[in-house]
Parts: C-alpha cells; structure tokens; sequence
C-alpha cells in the first residue's frame, strides 16, 4: 500500500493496482458449451412458464 503526504500534513493511503491483462477469445469449444448451457437454460425456462400456466 501506497502512503503519501501532501503539503498540509494529511496522509492518503492508496492499495496497490492489479496487474491488467487481455481477456482470451473462447475456443470453439467454449463457444459450443456456451451454446449448449443457453439452450438447457432457455428449456428449463420455457418448461417452469409452461408448468406454471398450466398449473393456473
């Protein structure tokens, strides 16, 4: 952690910055399992508005 003082005596404590880095692009794979997760998610969605209309 970073501590300075300026002329009137008052310290200011700064934390330490993270190192940055460029984010990678997914790999093909990725990008398929991606795919996949949101068709499961956009399905269970789909069945829970459904089971909740028939239900009513």
């Amino acid at each position: 952690m970073t501590t300075i003082s300026d002329e009137n005596g008052i310290i200011n404590n700064f934390a330490k910055e993270p190192t940055m880095y460029y984010a990678e692009a997914p790999s093909s794979k990725a990008r398929r399992n991606y795919l996949i997760w949101g068709v499961m998610a956009s399905v269970l969605v789909v069945a829970s508005v459904f089971t909740a209309v028939v239900v009513s």
